[in-house]
Order: structure tokens, then C-alpha cells, then sequence
């Protein structure tokens, strides 16, 4: 099916929806670029969408395996999430990324489409992430200079400050749930300055911990979701293998 516009998300879990669980969906997540998808398609059924984000993937894989598939698909708006896991590793060139990405942009700013790209967020709340707090600075920084130089739109999740509200966040500290989802999606409809019917989910006030409660909970969650992020790299190993993406062409999605 031709469709008259066409929009392509593509990155890493984040932009593949992981932290928002549909069983009934590809890969089993929703995310905030499905529920963006809905609301365009809802609002003009002319839009197609795709979406050939994979977790775990790094801006190397992205360039090489999703920007020209993205090219070849013809879209007319495309989101890019891309740069955090490798940010996350021991070692990165920064600079060397941020190149890599810049020319990345330009072929798909070159198609004639919309790009909307996004910041790293401040991690500088994070036990355990804060200490790449520099070098994420860093590649937004860069980022923007990108973005005013294309014509690039930027998202800027850095300065949007309600992000660090834990109730927007998994239960593994490293992806958003749901209600993050919905609120991520409701940003960028905003930004790109579309009208919307998401309705974000009321956060509830959580109970205070006590300090024995709080060492017991980052114990079990060290456990659980740190050490097995921790040995997939020291493995080569990503949870994205062998998965494929959600919508390697264009699809409708609708709400529910």
C-alpha cells in the first residue's frame, strides 16, 4: 500500500518501545513512536509507518543497517535515536560518533524529509550512570551544532526536566514505562506541533523508603537487571540479537 506520508523511526530500545509491554505487538512494546504513528494515522489516514529500531543496537549498526533502509523507504518524516549505548561503553570517542551521526543526518535530511533527532538525558541523578554525565554533554552539544547547521529538529530530552521523575521509568532504571512512553509521545506531537488525544498517566506519590528497605531494593535490582546488562558487555553480546525490526516497512498502528 502507497501511502502519501511516511514516517520511519529508527535507533535502539528506545525508539523500539522496550519498557512498554503489548504482547499483541512486534517484539511484545508499544513505545512512544507507535503511539505517535497512531496519532497521525488517526488524525489523517494518508500517514504509513515504520519502524526499524532494535535494542542494544550501537550508532555503528544504526548507520550501516537502518539509515539506508530508512533512505530506501522514501519517508517523509523520520525520528533517530542513536549514540546512548555507545556512550554507556567504557571507551568512546566522542567526537568520532558525533561525526559518524552528523553524516548519517545528512544523507536523511537529503531525501527531503522532516528529521527529528534526539539528546542524550541527563543522567547526572544516576548512581551508576553519572559518570558519563561529560561525555553525554558533550554529544548533545555537538548535536545541537548539527541540528542548527541542517535544519534539523531538535528533541531535547536533556532539558526536559520531568524525565527524571522515577515514576516515568522501568523497573530496570534504564528504559521508560509506559506512562514515560506516553509522555514522550505527547512531547514530540507537541514539538512537531501536531494535536494530540494521549493522555498521560497520573503519577502516583510512592511511599518513602527506609534506608535498610532502599539497600535491599538496589540489591535485588543490581541483580536482576544490572549484572545482566554488565555481562552482555563484557561478552559482545546485545539483547537485540537475532530480533528483528518491529515494522520493516509501512504499517498502520491505532490506539488500544
Amino acid at each position: 500500500m502507497d501511502f502519501e506520508k511516511r514516517y520511519v523511526a529508527i535507533g535502539d530500545s528506545f525508539s523500539e518501545g522496550v519498557g512498554d509491554p503489548a504482547p499483541d505487538r512486534p517484539n511484545g512494546v508499544r513505545g512512544w513512536t507507535d503511539r505517535v504513528a497512531e496519532q497521525l494515522i488517526t488524525a489523517d489516514p494518508a500517514w504509513g509507518y515504520a519502524n526499524l529500531a532494535i535494542r542494544g543496537r550501537k550508532l555503528p549498526q544504526i548507520v550501516a543497517e537502518q539509515v539506508p533502509q530508512a533512505i530506501a523507504l522514501k519517508p517523509t518524516l523520520v525520528t533517530v535515536s542513536a549514540g546512548g549505548n555507545d556512550i554507556l561503553r567504557p571507551r568512546v570517542d566522542v567526537e568520532a560518533i558525533v561525526a559518524q551521526l552528523d553524516d548519517a543526518l545528512g544523507e536523511l535530511k537529503a531525501t527531503g524529509a522532516d528529521v527529528v533527532v534526539f539528546t542524550g538525558f541527563d543522567v547526572s541523578a544516576s548512581p551508576i550512570f553519572s559518570a558519563t554525565l561529560g561525555r553525554v554533554a558533550l554529544f548533545n552539544e555537538r548535536l545541537r551544532e548539527i541540528a542548527d547547521r541542517r535544519g534539523i529538529v531538535i528533541a531535547d530530552y536533556w532539558r526536559w526536566r520531568e524525565f527524571q521523575n522515577v515514576g516515568y521509568w522501568d523497573e530496570d532504571r534504564l528504559h521508560m514505562n509506559t506512562s514515560g512512553h506516553c509522555l514522550m509521545a505527547s512531547r514530540i506531537l507537541e514539538l512537531l506541533r501536531l494535536e494530540h488525544t494521549i493522555e498521560v498517566p497520573e503519577l502516583h506519590t510512592s511511599a518513602s523508603r527506609g534506608r535498610v528497605e532502599e539497600i535491599k531494593q538496589n540489591a535485588q535490582w543490581a541483580k536482576t537487571h544490572l549484572l545482566p546488562w554488565v555481562q552482555r558487555r563484557l561478552t559482545g553480546k546485545s539483547s537485540g540479537d537475532r530480533m528483528d525490526p518491529k515494522y520493516p516497512d509501512y504499517v498502520q498502528v491505532h490506539p488500544g
